[in-house]
């Protein structure tokens, strides 16, 4: 009985420690499975989080993109050769909305006409313009009309000294503004807050305030498309004056061939020459011509049949024995004016210095991008790139600054007012 019971006990307590052993597999089995868990979990909470900030910072380009474009198309819509009831309004808009926009935004400004540099660039100080649109003008009106500039600086030194040096000669008329530019006068417009008349604004503001003699005195360089376009928009208001001039642009009569010139070509060709070879330091053209210097004065050019005015100043300059003075057009017309005809002109000519200077009125965008610019394109890129030169200059100042184009001008409103 003794020996059953013993093994009894044994048995029982066998049964008991392999129970228990069961018991503990059981329990570490889960424990295990919630690290895994766990483990994977932060895995998953950590994948979430980087897709979640890429797709915010997705969002917020996006963001950007669409602030920016929004502001594009507001200065489109304003970069147009026409004014309506709208343009005002317009203008405002596309200032408030740049202003909106934080500076990576601004960055992005990118239309077809479009771009950071409408609002953003520094051209100087607007306020020192005067857009001589006041009333109360009197009888006697001269309005000096341009083509335009929304380079403040330019605006001012060029086109405000054109008209202060004709108030200065007649003080007993009124100088008024006019600018046949609409997308230069909406860009003043909306980036300074300057208003400038275009033609029609400014000949009614004219009849509105009673004057009876107009004298129209246009800074063109020559009797292109924005002259014609300019006696056009005269001739609609020429009733409603007693008498109505419009003056000689600067180069005068066109005539019929590139050896025609005339007096007004001779003293454009000795002043803007005598000014460039003052500025680069020289005493003479001769002393510069000397040092291996050749001087390219460069205009805008035109496919209007008054490009032959740039050939003639090249005949002027040689009538006045500048060797090495040479003329070019931005835009390629007449042929001969075309950058690559220029460099191999200067380069047959022997000259390994070269300065660049605008022969336009305003040193405005083609002075500063097209001359001057670092562009492939420009003609400072392009002289350089020709590998012919041991050096290229530029001089960026408009022919308006000029104090004998100036009076030049002046004489030219004197000769319709006699």
């Amino acid at each position: 009985m003794k020996k059953k019971a013993v093994v009894m006990m044994l048995a029982l307590t066998l049964t008991a420690s392999l129970g228990l052993a069961g018991c503990g597999s059981k329990q570490e089995e889960p424990v295990q499975q919630t690290e895994d868990t766990t483990e994977q979990s932060d895995s998953d909470t950590e994948t979430t989080d980087d897709t979640q900030e890429e797709q915010d910072t997705e969002d917020d380009a996006d963001a950007d993109q669409k602030a920016a474009d929004e502001v594009a198309a507001l200065i489109d819509a304003i970069y147009v050769q026409e004014r309506t009831d709208d343009t005002d309004a317009q203008c405002a808009a596309a200032k408030e909305a740049w202003d909106a926009l934080t500076d990576a935004q601004k960055a992005l400004v990118e239309g077809e006409n479009a771009d950071p540099d409408y609002f953003g660039r520094d051209t100087g100080d607007a306020s020192k313009d005067d857009p001589r649109n006041q009333d109360e003008i009197g009888e006697n009106e001269i309005l000096v009309v341009s083509f335009g500039t929304s380079f403040n600086d330019s605006r001012v030194a060029d086109i405000k000294g054109i008209e202060d040096a004709i108030q200065e000669a007649n003080p007993d008329w009124s100088v008024r503004r006019a600018f046949t530019a609409q997308i230069i006068i909406n860009h003043v417009q909306a980036r300074d807050g300057e208003r400038i008349d275009n033609m029609d604004q400014a000949l009614q503001r004219a009849v509105d305030n009673g004057v009876k003699n107009l004298v129209v005195q246009p800074t063109h360089l020559m009797h292109g498309a924005e002259y014609d376009e300019l006696t056009a928009a005269v001739e609609e208001y020429k009733d409603q004056f007693e008498s109505v001039k419009i003056a000689e642009p600067l180069l005068g009569e066109v005539g019929s061939d590139a050896a025609v010139i005339n007096d007004d070509k001779k003293a454009v060709a000795e002043a803007i020459t005598a000014e460039a070879v003052a500025d680069a330091g020289y005493d003479s053209l001769d002393a510069a011509e000397a040092d291996g210097v050749a001087y390219v004065f460069l205009g805008h050019g035109t496919s209007h049949t008054a490009k032959v005015s740039y050939s003639q100043m090249q005949t002027q300059m040689g009538e006045l024995g500048y060797k090495n003075v040479f003329i070019g057009t931005v835009e390629g017309e007449p042929e001969e004016t075309a950058c690559e005809a220029v460099i191999e002109a200067v380069k047959a000519a022997g000259y390994k210095k070269v300065i660049l200077r605008p022969l336009m009125v305003v040193a405005g965008d083609h002075a500063n991008n097209d001359m001057a610019g670092d562009d492939d394109d420009s003609w400072k890129s392009m002289f350089e790139a020709s590998g012919a030169f041991d050096s290229v200059d530029t001089q960026i100042a408009g022919l308006g600054e000029i104090a004998a184009i100036q009076q030049l001008y002046v004489a030219h409103t004197a000769a319709v007012l006699k």
